[in-house]
């Protein structure tokens, strides 16, 4: 009998935990490429799937949390601590302002999904889009406007699963010589994904972004 009723709550595809994995370890592998072996391409090529992941699930999170201002305050938190690993990985500096990790663009796309949820009208929230896609700008945010952008597409079409899975798939490819074409390829887990949550981890994703980004900044050095 029990195992009969697992069946039943059983569903198919992928869960949101299950999307945190596939998102985490392409990102690993892209940063891994950028920081340990700049000139193999093929990991870039894979960690491009990793961003539109991440953007999907932080539309998921901010729809279903319960406490708005306590997501906000977490991506904010972990912006500014995951900044010195950042820029050390990347740019060999303990503080730079040229460049903000993704938490940053996060955050802005969550204060913009806030802003939208308040109502008004069509032309005040193209200024609010406008206005959230300059600051990603303005404050040189990982991805820029484009992020902002994407975040934008998953959030309006969230209830409308192909034309979200589309337009997700035509930003990947829209920008001109760009990599980030190969992250087209992101569509197809989201496609898969059930609408479930699986395992907790609410943490990890937090703790994991600036601790990975340190080891591979030590990894970095010690290669030379």
């Amino acid at each position: 009998m029990a195992n009969s009723t697992e069946g039943m709550n059983w569903k198919a595809g992928i869960t949101s935990y299950q999307l945190k994995w596939i998102a985490i370890v392409t990102m690993v592998i892209d940063h891994m490429g950028a920081i340990l072996y700049p000139t193999e391409m093929v990991f870039r090529y894979i960690g491009r799937i990793s961003f539109p992941i991440f953007c999907f699930l932080l539309v998921e999170g901010f729809c279903h949390t319960h406490d708005i201002f306590g997501y906000m305050a977490r991506l904010g938190a972990f912006a500014l601590m995951s900044e010195i690993p950042y820029d050390l990985a990347f740019n060999g500096e303990v503080l730079e302002f040229t460049h903000q990790n993704v938490f940053f663009t996060l955050l802005l796309g969550v204060i913009l999904m806030y802003v939208l949820e308040k109502g008004g009208e069509w032309p005040q929230k193209a200024v609010e889009v406008l206005l959230v896609m300059w600051m990603a700008v303005f404050f040189h945010t990982d991805y820029g406007y484009r992020g902002i952008l994407l975040i934008f597409i998953f959030y309006q079409l969230r209830r409308f699963r192909w034309a979200k899975l589309g337009c997700g798939a035509a930003w990947n490819l829209i920008w001109n010589r760009s990599i980030q074409g190969y992250g087209a390829f992101a569509m197809i887990p989201i496609a898969l994904y059930n609408g479930s949550r699986g395992k907790k981890m609410k943490y990890f994703f937090y703790i994991f972004y600036p601790a990975h980004l340190l080891i591979l900044f030590v990894i970095s050095r010690y290669i030379g």
